[in-house]
């Protein structure tokens, strides 16, 4: 724990630049700073501290190598789930990628990496088991590393509780981790062996924020949610939250609206549900940060497994501005529109006995709109026969 910003200073020098200025209790990325010298060694002391005292109520920092362009395979790169008892037993779980992040903080997680082989699994979790034995620790835990391009792994924390995206672990091993909370707090053994721990398939957690993608990835929304329907109906999904319709998003709390989680046999499976399972997620009464998870699961490099914590800001330099419509897509899309709404008209007509819309004909068959569709407005000829548009 560091001093104050001259014994910042003085440690930095010793490990060389660039360093990592974080809060000792901080979380979700608050009260952290990088720093390229001495001068903002001292300026990054005095911020962080601010900030860490303002949000945690604990002003105590920590002073680390910066590590650019990693995997976190957990809050910068790479994490293990470790379970000890109070008998001596430890387990690593394998791993979770984490390393689509946003303002240091997790957006898209999986189980298993794409980039470990099963050497670099093993190192990781026997250095994770090491630690838990070494503090004497009982209950399920997570220690994170930031991982290089080389495949070093750096450690980074460890977390005493359980993780927000715990879910794939479960899903991966077939494990219950609150269940096996509560059998070591009751003082049961572990019941598997290290060697029991399977990779099962694949597992891709998405994190639905209550935020306004197009603004610095995800600046939070406040409202009520006029409608809200989860995509229980995906093969494979599961769906972790606290809200329904009708629930107010609130500004004094953490905007997650819930955890998506899909599973599949492979990564191309759980990818594909996931995909599905965004596509059929119904929210209305608040920005929310699906098209942005959308765009990062179908992105040529994300399904490579070409990341780092740095994929958003090098993907979209920008920012993020949405899905761009190819032709095909936008004709698609203003003749679905266009049908649906003439389709709509005519139900109306049917009904009431009367047209919402002027017809120069009791029987008309073609119509000439003009559609809205992001920034444009487009003609679009319908013409009816029998059941069927054409547009």
């Amino acid at each position: 724990l560091l001093q104050d910003a001259d014994e910042a200073v003085r440690i930095a020098r010793e490990i060389g630049y660039p360093v990592m200025i974080k809060a000792s209790a901080g979380g979700g990325g608050k009260g952290m700073r990088i720093a390229w010298d001495d001068e903002e060694t001292r300026e990054g002391f005095r911020f962080s501290s601010q900030e860490a005292a303002s949000s945690f109520g604990d002003d105590r920092l920590l002073i680390e190598k910066f590590i650019d362009n990693p995997r976190h395979i957990e809050i910068q790169v790479l994490l293990f789930q470790v379970l000890a008892d109070k008998h001596g037993n430890a387990l690593w779980l394998n791993e979770r990628e984490c390393s689509i992040q946003r303002r240091n903080q997790k957006v898209v997680e999986e189980a298993p990496s794409t980039f470990l082989d099963p050497e670099t699994r093993r190192a990781m979790g026997e250095q994770a088991v090491a630690l838990a034995k070494a503090v004497k620790y009982s209950s399920a835990g997570t220690v994170e590393f930031l991982v290089d391009s080389s495949k070093n792994f750096y450690f980074l924390e460890m977390n005493t509780r359980l993780q927000v995206e715990h879910p794939v672990t479960e899903c991966i091993t077939g494990l219950d981790l609150v269940q096996e909370m509560i059998r070591v707090a009751k003082g049961y053994p572990l019941r598997h062996k290290q060697a029991d721990i399977p990779i099962n398939g694949w597992a891709i957690e998405c994190r639905v924020y209550a935020e306004d993608p197009y603004k610095s990835f995800g600046l939070p929304s406040i409202g009520k949610l006029s409608q809200y329907q989860e995509p229980l109906h995906v093969p494979s999904v599961r769906v972790d939250s606290g809200i329904q319709q009708g629930s107010d998003i609130s500004i004094y709390y953490d905007p997650m609206i819930s955890k998506l989680i899909t599973y599949g046999s492979n990564r191309a499976e759980a990818l594909k549900r996931m995909e599905e399972a965004l596509d059929n997620y119904v929210i209305r009464g608040v920005a929310h940060n699906i098209s942005l998870l959308r765009e990062v699961i179908v992105h040529p490099r994300f399904v490579q497994g070409d990341i780092s914590t740095k994929f958003l800001p090098e993907v979209y330099p920008d920012g993020f501005k949405g899905h761009k419509l190819t032709d095909l897509e936008r004709r698609e899309l203003l003749a679905t529109a266009a049908s649906l709404y003439v389709a709509e008209q005519l139900r109306s007509q049917q009904f009431l006995g009367t047209p919402r819309i002027p017809i120069a004909k009791s029987k008309r068959s073609s119509w000439e709109l003009s559609v809205h569709l992001g920034d444009g407005i487009y003609p679009v000829a319908v013409s009816k026969d029998g059941s069927s548009f054409s547009v």
